[in-house]
């Protein structure tokens, strides 16, 4: 169907940033559209698969009060759908030398028995330090996804999926959306395209590359990955942090590492070869020893990043009807957009501030 609709705000990308800022404004009464190329469940962008990490341990206490609204908005998430979808299971974070992990109840920990009594299944590395995150866990990243699909329809958004963005344009009361359908106006503008912000915000395309990151996830109820033999936990290492996500809720151990090849999104993603398998499951192995380490799944997935591994989410300087919502930079689970005024975008680059289409980099 074509034609010309409008709205208060249209959402571009319908990922956990895209459909989070969906429902909560629909929650508010604002009349949202939002817009997603691809149909719900595809595994062509960053938000895709059963589980994902949170945590409170980051490197710059200028997050502490994001991660805090974010663990706040899961809560809140949780009493609205009904539904389980955050199993704090603790975490541990392993790095030589110094760490500048930080956060709300975060401790170092230098003894290698206190670190095997915290999550006795975790091989930390020798002559490794950890930082041990009390709040740490998983989320059911799947789970979400249809929950807050569910809540924002209630609340009468307008969900298009398969629809493809053809541009956009600042106009005299706000921003006008192209689609392969028709044309969106709005008085507000959310791009959070994931893995094509570029595309869709080319002022920022220079700040962003699209990594290719591979996962692998092992049989469930394994007693070494089950809570609270095992949580959440990384390796940090020269060549990529290995992040591991325990077996909270029948989903399996998961294991990754972040850092990839540069992608073009539009190729689909390809899976892990079998000697990228043979890899992941070698570190599965060397981190977490006790463990079955055949794979009930192998997959990829898309990460935008930054230079400095920070997210960018924040009006744009010379368009400030537009909210840039990426790049996420591996990020975008522990730090869900949740738009807390009518018809307005959070403002954090890193830290905080418009984002000048001018700036080669975001600020570390």
């Amino acid at each position: 169907m074509s034609g010309v609709v409008s709205a208060d705000v249209v959402v571009l990308g319908l990922g956990i940033h895209g459909m989070s800022t969906v429902a909560a404004l629909a929650a508010r009464g604002v009349r949202v559209i939002g817009i997603d190329r691809f149909v719900p469940g595809h595994g062509r962008g960053s938000s895709h698969g059963r589980t994902r990490m949170i945590r409170r341990a980051y490197p710059n206490p200028v997050w502490n009060p994001l991660v805090e609204k974010a663990f706040d908005a899961w809560e809140a998430l949780e009493r609205a759908s009904g539904e389980k979808l955050l199993h704090r299971t603790g975490g541990l974070y392993a790095h030589e030398g110094a760490s500048q992990l930080q956060g709300p109840d975060c401790v170092l920990v230098e003894d290698r028995a206190e670190m095997a009594a915290l999550m006795p299944s975790f091989a930390v590395p020798e002559g490794y330090r950890a930082v041990h995150d009390p709040s740490a866990g998983v989320l059911e990243a799947e789970r979400s996804l249809i929950a807050l699909r569910r809540l924002a329809e209630a609340a009468g958004a307008d969900l298009r999926d398969g629809e493809r963005v053809l541009g956009w344009d600042t106009v005299a009361d706000g921003v006008e959306v192209r689609t392969d359908r028709g044309i969106v106006r709005a008085n507000r503008l959310v791009v959070a395209g994931g893995s094509w912000a570029g595309t869709l915000l080319p002022q920022l395309s220079d700040l962003l590359e699209v990594w290719r990151i591979l996962t692998v996830t092992v049989r469930a109820g394994q007693p070494a990955g089950i809570p609270s033999a095992l949580g959440a936990f990384s390796v940090d290492r020269a060549d990529g942090l290995v992040f591991g996500i325990p077996d909270a809720d029948g989903n399996g151990v998961k294991l990754g590492v972040d850092a990839g090849e540069v992608w073009d999104p539009e190729t689909p993603v390809a899976p892990p070869t079998p000697a990228e398998a043979d890899a992941l499951r070698d570190l599965l192995h060397a981190y977490v020893p006790a463990l079955d380490t055949a794979p009930v799944e192998l997959a990829a997935c898309l990460y935008t990043m930054t230079e400095d591994k920070r997210f960018v989410i924040g009006a744009l300087a010379d368009a400030p009807e537009v909210i840039a919502v990426s790049a996420c930079s591996g990020h975008g689970f522990q730090v869900r957009s949740r738009d807390r005024r009518r018809g307005r975008g959070s403002r954090h680059r890193g830290s905080t501030g418009p984002i000048s289409t001018s700036s080669r980099r975001p600020r570390g």
